[in-house]
């Protein structure tokens, strides 16, 4: 049992540690932030099965949307800026 809550500890953690040495890296940002946002849902789901309750699975859900929507951005913001670039060099 302990062992799960650890996981998502050092997830976590690991996720923190990402955004603040890439600061300057949007996309390692946006990974940093996802790694922690997936520790989270770990943990919901976890104590969702311990308690025999729904709503840490709903809660997941939730939060993988969240994530979905946040690389979708990631990835526009990918994509702007490389036409951005190759407009600029033209």
């Amino acid at each position: 049992m302990i062992f799960y809550f650890i996981t998502a500890m050092l997830l976590f953690l690991i996720g923190i540690c990402g955004v603040f040495l890439s600061r300057k890296n949007i996309l390692l940002l946006l990974m940093s932030i996802e790694l922690m946002l997936l520790a989270i849902n770990y943990n919901f789901l976890f104590f969702s099965s311990v308690i025999d309750d729904l709503q840490g699975q709903m809660f997941a859900l939730f939060i993988l949307a969240i994530a979905a929507s946040e690389s979708a951005l990631g990835l526009a913001l990918v994509v702007s800026y490389y036409q951005w670039n190759k407009i600029r060099i033209s």
